[in-house]
């Protein structure tokens, strides 16, 4: 697959957000970004939409960066979020009438999510969310920026630890899918279904378990793994047969693209 070549050529970044999600930077800055690094193939796949693909495209050919088109759907395994990165996806009815209630799903979350911050005495409004959102979704970390500007806290990161992330007095569940279900959607649009960031699942038996079903691939490099979770979901990898890929998961100043532990 085009997929295992891109590997072993190492120029490469295969998990990119843009300002269509959650990133900071629009897709035609990641392009620029990745160019100046030297990087030659890269993956847009911002969450739960396909928006910023064709943009990214179009710098691509000016800046000679290959773009794969991609997404990073949302679903649920055993109550636990479980990432499926989309490699090589096309438009399709199915695909698009999935992400447009995603998104609308999105919006009305993100409403009940600034209630809830209402509820706990901060003066949080959705116009303080809107001006972080550079594209039509809001996010939690848009919401966790507004947060930190009313100064209710002192980084994004602590938002998410005391009010954002699962289980938090402001966290309010997404519309998912689940894992099989991602994987159809990808595959019925013609891509290739990866798991994403498997160390994020904090549960090994649950990958394994995960692997069992049919993903093409499992991301192995990540920022956050580390060498021996490199080594571990490598085993894992050939275990059962998948594609290795990798990427920075870059979303803004804080990531630097191109850099997720890869050693060919």
């Amino acid at each position: 697959m085009e997929i295992k070549k891109i590997i072993e050529n190492g120029r490469f970044d295969l998990h990119l957000h843009t300002t269509s999600s959650d990133g900071s930077f629009s897709p035609r800055e990641v392009v620029s970004m990745a160019a100046q690094k030297g990087i030659t193939t890269i993956a847009i796949t911002d969450h739960d939409t396909t928006d910023g693909i064709q943009e990214a495209i179009q710098a691509g050919k000016e800046l000679d960066v290959t773009v794969i088109p991609g997404i990073e759907l949302s679903t649920k395994y055993k109550g636990i979020s479980v990432d499926i990165l989309g490699y090589y996806i096309h438009q399709s009815k199915e695909l698009s009438d999935v992400i447009r209630k995603m998104r609308e799903h999105r919006f009305n979350r993100s409403e009940l999510i600034v209630n809830k911050f209402c509820e706990l005495g901060m003066t949080i409004t959705p116009a303080d969310v809107q001006k972080y959102s550079k594209g039509e979704v809001i996010a939690r970390p848009h919401i966790a920026k507004a947060v930190v500007d009313k100064g209710y806290a002192s980084t994004t990161q602590e938002v998410f630890d005391l009010y954002l992330g699962d289980g938090k007095p402001c966290a309010v569940d997404k519309m998912v899918l689940s894992p099989q279900d991602g994987i159809n959607l990808i595959h019925n649009a013609g891509g290739a279904a990866v798991l994403a960031h498997p160390l994020l699942i904090q549960d090994d038996t649950i990958v394994e378990e995960l692997m069992q079903l049919s993903f093409d691939g499992i991301e192995i490099w990540h920022r956050k793994h580390r060498p021996e979770d490199i080594v571990r979901y490598k085993r894992l990898a050939n275990k059962y047969n998948k594609l290795m890929t990798g990427g920075s998961d870059f979303h803004n100043e804080e990531h630097t693209i191109g850099e997720f532990g890869f050693e060919r």
